[in-house]
């Protein structure tokens, strides 16, 4: 393994930032911004997307690299003995299951948020196969109708008539982090099984209230339910990092700071999750 690419700002107990799609950090450094006022906020970007490697050939992921690169740069920026704070939104959720389950020797606490780790579902296979199916689409309508499908997948709608589109070259998909993501990561981390019994206690599973009844809401109650790890509702969708970067950054520092308020409930309005 190469050495892992990532980020460090702020000061504070150690806060490591698992960003969602394929890896790439953008649009979270106003998040990672107040974060900071309270962290030092490390930023692990695993495929160095935003450090120079975009275009580059990528193989398909494996959620175990993604973790045991995790655990590279908490050994990079960690004394010895001390341990950090995660926090994994979508597909970097996955990895910091993962991460607890394989290294919790380095972890103080994690916040999962809305981890597309459907397999564990009662409806498990079918949902491996609605997400199948959205590759399936990428790779013979191009990403813009692979990206409506998958929006109505998470939000539960039929995905209609899938748009016309090209498949894109080989260049074109290594230059764009979106396609990159349906082509390496939506599949194999999807078919994620995390293991259910890894230590609860230090486990918060986390879900927008804009997802309420949505697919990755479901995923993260189940997974609550399953592992005996808290639930906490955060500003937002899917994306609520992006779109409430501060009320979400409050919210997470709410969590981290008093972990056993998030257990079986919101712990916050929902108005005030969206307005804070």
């Amino acid at each position: 393994m190469t050495d892992p690419y990532f980020d460090v700002r702020g000061d504070g107990p150690v806060l490591l930032v698992l960003p969602g799609g394929a890896g790439h950090p953008m649009g979270l450094d106003p998040m990672t911004e107040h974060l900071a006022r309270r962290f030092t906020v490390v930023t692990y970007d695993p495929l160095g997307l935003a450090h120079g490697r975009l275009g580059r050939p990528v193989a398909d992921q494996r959620v175990e690299e993604w973790s045991d690169g995790a655990r590279q740069v908490l050994d990079a920026v960690l004394p010895e003995g001390a341990a950090a704070h995660v926090l994994g939104t979508s597909s970097g959720g996955i990895a910091a299951l993962d991460l607890l389950a394989r290294h919790p020797g380095r972890l103080r606490y994690v916040v999962a948020h809305e981890p597309p780790c459907v397999a564990v579902l009662p409806d498990g296979a079918r949902q491996r196969e609605r997400f199948r199916e959205v590759y399936d689409t990428y790779r013979t309508a191009g990403p813009h109708a692979a990206g409506a499908r998958l929006a109505a997948l998470l939000e539960g709608r039929e995905p209609g008539e899938a748009r016309v589109g090209q498949p894109l070259s080989r260049a074109e998909e290594l230059s764009s982090p979106m396609a990159v993501f349906l082509a390496h990561v939506l599949v194999p981390f999807t078919s994620y099984v995390p293991e259910l019994d890894a230590s609860p206690a230090r486990l918060t599973l986390a879900a927008g209230v804009g997802s309420r009844g949505q697919l990755l809401h479901r995923t993260a109650t189940f997974l609550a339910e399953r592992t005996g790890g808290g639930f906490a509702g955060f500003p937002g969708g899917h994306l609520g990092a992006v779109e409430y970067p501060e009320a979400f950054a409050k919210r997470l520092a709410g969590v981290l700071d008093a972990p056993d308020v998030s257990r079986g409930h919101c712990g916050m309005s929902c108005a005030d999750l969206q307005e804070s």
